[in-house]
C-alpha cells in the first residue's frame, strides 16, 4: 500500500504556488474538531504550554490556543501564509530576519505569544525554536514527501520537551486511489516512526468521507488521531 505514494514528491515551490492560487483546500476556517475535543489530553492540567506548529500555514487554531494563554511557534514555507494568518486575525506583527537559517524570517506577534517562521521545516531545529510541551500535527505528517518521513520524526523528536504531549491527526485511504497530498499514513507506519521512543496512544478514530473526497474518487477515508508521549527513561 506503501508503495504507491512512495515516490511521490511535492517541491516546496508547489506548496507556495497552491498559497499564490488559493488553492487551500486543506485551511479550516474553525478550530479543528480534533484538537478541540483532545485538548484536555494534551493539556494534561497544564497552563501557559509552549505548542508546536509544524507546517502551520494559516491555522486558526494558533490563536485559539494562544487566547488561552498558552504560546505558540509555528513554520511555513509560504510568507502569504504567514502575513494572512495575522492579518485575517487583526494582529500586528513584526519581522525579524532568522540568523541561523539564511534567508529565513521570524513573523511575532506583539498583542499575542506567538511566532512563526517562515522557512524550510528541516531548517528549523531545537537550537533555534527550543523544545515544546505539546505539538498539533494536522496536514503535516500528512503532507510531506513520504520518503521524509523518518528525516521529520526525528525533528518531532528531538524538539519534544520531556512533558511532551503530541497530537498527531493521519488519515487513512487507499492510495492506489489517489496520488496525495495529503498522504495515506497507516497506523503500522506510526509505531516504526515513534514507537522506539514514545509511548502511542490512539484517541479517535472517524470516518472523514466527504463530497470532497468522492471527488477524488476515495471510496473511504479515516482519520485517525494519536497522543504521542516520550517514554520516561
Amino acid at each position: 500500500m506503501l508503495a504507491s505514494q512512495a515516490n511521490r514528491v511535492m517541491e516546496l515551490g508547489e506548496w507556495e504556488e497552491r498559497w499564490q492560487d488559493n488553492r487551500i483546500g486543506f485551511h479550516q476556517p474553525e478550530v479543528h474538531k480534533m484538537l478541540e475535543s483532545n485538548i484536555d489530553k494534551v493539556l494534561a492540567s497544564r497552563t501557559g504550554v509552549r505548542f508546536f506548529f509544524p507546517l502551520c500555514g494559516k491555522a486558526v487554531d494558533m490563536k485559539w490556543l494562544a487566547d488561552q494563554g498558552h504560546s505558540v511557534v509555528g513554520v511555513e514555507i509560504s510568507e502569504m501564509a504567514v502575513k494572512q494568518f495575522f492579518e485575517e486575525n487583526n494582529m500586528t506583527y513584526s519581522e525579524e530576519p532568522v540568523p541561523a537559517i539564511p534567508g529565513a524570517k521570524v513573523y511575532k506577534s506583539s498583542e499575542k505569544n506567538i511566532s512563526l517562521y517562515q522557512c524550510d521545516l528541516y531548517s528549523f531545529s531545537s537550537s533555534i525554536g527550543g523544545q515544546f510541551g505539546a505539538i498539533w500535527d494536522r496536514g503535516s505528517l500528512v503532507a510531506i514527501n513520504p520518503k521524509d518521513r523518518e528525516k521529520y520524526a526525528a525533528l518531532i523528536i528531538s524538539l519534544m520537551a520531556k512533558d511532551c504531549r503530541y497530537l498527531l491527526d493521519t488519515l487513512l485511504y487507499n492510495p492506489e486511489l489517489y496520488p496525495g497530498p495529503p498522504f495515506f499514513v497507516p497506523d503500522e507506519q506510526v509505531q516504526s516512526l515513534f514507537g522506539k521512543s514514545c509511548d502511542i496512544e490512539q484517541l479517535q478514530s472517524v470516518d472523514a468521507l466527504t463530497d470532497r473526497h468522492r471527488g477524488w474518487g476515495l471510496d473511504f477515508l479515516t482519520e485517525n488521531v494519536h497522543l504521542i508521549t516520550p517514554k520516561s527513561v
